[in-house]
This record gives C-alpha cells, structure tokens and sequence, in this order.
C-alpha cells in the first residue's frame, strides 16, 4: 500500500463520519439461502473452487527450517508438506505409492527421508523414491521415477504456503496475479516476515460464507459485540474495496473520526483502524496495529466448518515471557469476539431447515456481503 492510498482510505472514513453515513452499495440485494443449505451447491464449491484456485494449507513458520514437514488432513487430502535442504517447499499426498499406506503419521517434525511403516518404502523430502526393500527380487523392473510421491502444485508467497488441493491440477497459477493488485498491501505489511504466536482450532456447525460474512459488516457490533469489542468502533462505519475475487475492508477505531485536526503527515491507518483482507477461497486476515489475525476457513460439509485462528506477529517482536503473555493475551479477546459471531452462525445455519426465509437481505451497507457471493458465483461458473 503506498502513502496515497493509506491517506486516501483514512480520508474517505473521515469524510463518511462528518456526513453520519457509512460505506452505501446502490441498492439492497438477497442471497438465496440454498447457497447456504444445499449439499449439492456445497459440492460444486468444493469441485469448482477448493480443488480448483490456489487455496492457502499453512503458514510458512509452520514449515520453519530445513527438513521441516507438517501432516495433517485438509480439505478432505492426506497433506504432506515438507521443506527440503534448499529452502524450498513441497506439497505431496501423505500417501505410500506401494501400498497406500499413511506414509508419515507424525503431524509436525523435521526429516530428510519418509518412510513407510508398512513396507519401509521411503522417499527424500523432495517426493523422489529413495529405497524399496528387496527391490531386484520383488520388482525388477519397478519404474521408480512413476512412483514418487503424488504432488500438489504449490507456491509460497507472503508467508503462506499455497496448494491446489488436487493431485490431478497441472500447475499453481501466478499468486502475484491471483492477489490482483493486493502485493503491494502485503509488502508494505512485511506478511512474509511474520510467525505464529498462538493458534488455535474449532470446528464450528455452519457454512463456511455464514462465518465469512460475519466479518464483513459492521452493522452488527452494537448488538452482538455490545459488551465485547463495541465500545471500541464506531457504529456500522466500514469500508470495503474489491481486488477481482478479493476484498480489502477498513473499519475505523474511535479516533479515526477525529482526525480532520490532526495533520495528514501524522495519520496512520494501522494506528487508528484494522484491516480486513478476505483472500477468497479460505483466509481472512484481521491487520491490527503490531499484529494480524489470521483466520483459516477449512469447509468439511455443507454444514460444518474447521477454523483456526492464529495470533501472527512480526519475527523483530521480542520473544519473552512478558511478549508471550500479551499475544495469548490478544487471542483470548480475538476468540472471545469472534466466538459470539459464530454462536450466531451456528444459530443461523440450524434456522435454514425450518425454511422461515427464501433468502437473506442485504442492506445498503452489508454491499460487501453480495459482492463476496458473486465473486463465489463466478469461481463455481469458472
């Protein structure tokens, strides 16, 4: 993000505050609720857009090092990925190429060779076939560079590691034009010289756009944040801008109002507001002043969603006992906020059966409500 459009995005705020006004989409739309419910709809978005767009599996720290893999079950796949002694990441089924056997049942470590508790198959970190057991005998003319291990097309790019989750997928698109036009916002952040500092994982019983969507307006905070995070904003002031399937939201803290009287060389958008990215298909990003939060929506059914949150902080911050304190500390009032959406959620995902409503209504200014289900729509349309 360069200065003119850190200015540009406080001054619009500003400007929205003195007019006692908000972010206005031109009119108010609905969203059919099948687009919530229906297990058909859930699986032409896990065909169309999970096993189709770069998707993001993991945070770089999480592979920290060399000869660092993690293991673990994501978007339906046995995952396995790795990091060989260059540095570079790898993104592999978890899966023996002899047998089909869970190749590596540790989910997090660090090694050079994977091998098979099953047969003693083993693989370099780097996918190759290392060694079979009494090969010349069993298999003499075993073609070993057919049986590597199954790749994923992956790319690591602003501290994350990005897959198509689709061993079938011929290559990983450009994630520079992915982002349409958001690099530079995360250069300016220094997302690729971020860790982790606190995670954690719940499965929540909605769909993955009900929880989404939650953080896209902030109409609700005076209701449902009312003794939370709401004394702390603005009443339902948010702005939103879209980058192709993207989205980048500013929602101003108190004293983003006030400062038409102090000079603009003085202004700061991380100070005074966060800002949500929605990386469509399956990360938010809350950017607070030291720190992001970084939200990972895993769909699992039409009905069910694994989220995890992570406390994600600058590598210059101090690690100590004091630091760590401070970041669980942020996490607990993260969750606690985000954890009345999701009641919610879950509340609204039950109330689909009951067939009370044919659609949601979108005002004015949850805009960015329907421009996040057609970005949806044109992925499933391809």
């Amino acid at each position: 993000m360069d200065r003119e459009t850190e200015l540009s995005l406080i001054r619009e705020i500003i400007g929205l505050a003195e007019q006692k006004s908000t972010h206005l989409d031109m009119s108010v739309t609905h969203s059919p609720i099948s687009r919530y419910a229906s297990p058909e709809r859930f699986e032409r978005e896990m065909a169309m857009i999970f096993r189709r767009k770069p998707v993001v599996a993991a945070h770089s720290s999480e592979l920290q090092g060399e000869n660092a893999f993690v293991a673990r079950n994501f978007m339906g796949l046995p995952l396995l990925l790795t990091r060989d002694a260059e540095g570079k990441a790898h993104a592999f089924l978890n899966v023996c190429r002899h047998r089909g056997a869970k190749l590596e049942r540790d989910t997090a470590g660090c090694k050079r060779v994977f091998t098979c508790p099953y047969h003693a198959w083993s693989w370099t970190n780097q996918g190759q076939l290392r060694a079979v057991p009494q090969e010349a005998q069993g298999f003499p003319d075993l073609p070993r560079a057919e049986r590597g291990l199954r790749r994923l097309p992956v790319a690591e790019a602003y501290g994350f590691i990005w897959i198509i989750a689709n061993p079938e997928a011929a290559e990983m698109p450009d994630i520079d034009a992915w982002l349409s036009g958001l690099a530079s916002d995360f250069d300016w952040m220094g997302l690729a010289d971020h860790r982790i500092a606190v995670v954690e994982t719940f499965e929540i019983k909605a769909n993955w756009k009900v929880l989404v969507e939650g953080g896209l307006e902030a109409y609700h905070f005076r209701v449902a944040h009312k003794n939370t995070i709401a004394p702390h904003f603005p009443d339902n002031l948010m702005s939103y801008r879209q980058f192709g399937h993207h989205m980048r939201g500013v929602l101003p803290r108190n004293a983003m109002a006030d400062l038409h009287s102090v000079p603009e060389s003085d202004w700061q958008i991380r100070r005074d507001a966060n800002l949500l990215y929605t990386l469509l298909p399956n990360i938010q990003m809350l950017v607070q002043q030291d720190h992001f939060m970084w939200f990972h929506f895993e769909p699992v059914s039409v009905d069910t969603t694994r989220f995890r949150m992570a406390t994600t902080v600058p590598n210059s911050a101090p690690q100590n006992d004091e630091m760590e304190a401070h970041w669980r500390r942020n996490q607990k009032i993260t969750v606690t906020a985000l954890m009345e959406d999701f009641e919610l959620g879950e509340e609204i995902q039950a109330g689909f059966a009951s067939r009370g409503n044919p659609s949601h209504l979108f005002g004015r200014f949850e805009g960015a409500l329907n421009r996040f289900n057609l970005a949806v729509e044109e992925m499933i349309a391809g």
